[in-house]
């Protein structure tokens, strides 16, 4: 029984081990988080007809 705790322990630290660099790169870094905001455009076609995009802007 506490061979199987120790090894569970051990697999346990491992994976964390792991996944902790992993979870290093997330963001921009230094705290910078960018400011995003969707846009709409209002465009006419050819005939006259409204054409609204809708563009994404990260600043």
């Amino acid at each position: 029984m506490r061979k199987i705790i120790v090894s569970a322990t051990v697999a346990l630290v491992a994976a964390v081990s792991f996944a902790a660099p992993s979870q290093a790169g997330y963001g921009y870094g230094y705290g910078y988080e960018p400011y995003c905001f969707i846009k709409k455009v209002k465009s006419y076609d050819y005939y006259g007809n409204v054409i609204i995009k809708k563009i994404k802007v990260c600043k």
